[in-house]
């Protein structure tokens, strides 16, 4: 499972982690990914996304018909 949210679209962020010798390792920050199922009552299914924790966020905000809807107008196939 890749770490990227089908709503918010964050990624994971890179950098480098420096020792207390100064000695430079690569390093990854990773979002907190959920997989979180959502009952659609429009077509009576229940869909499965992968979504970071401002994602839940932004479905409780706006409701999860309405992030569908963005969703498919971007182009992701739900």
């Amino acid at each position: 499972m890749s770490a990227h949210c089908q709503v918010t679209g964050r990624k994971p962020g890179f950098g480098k982690s420096v020792s207390h010798s100064h000695k430079r390792t690569n390093r990854r920050w990773n979002p907190n990914i959920q997989r979180k199922t959502y009952y659609l009552p429009s077509e009576d299914r229940r869909i499965t996304l992968t979504v970071s924790t401002k994602g839940i966020k932004t479905i409780d905000r706006d409701g999860i018909e309405a992030v569908v809807a963005r969703l498919r107008a971007a182009g992701q196939k739900i």
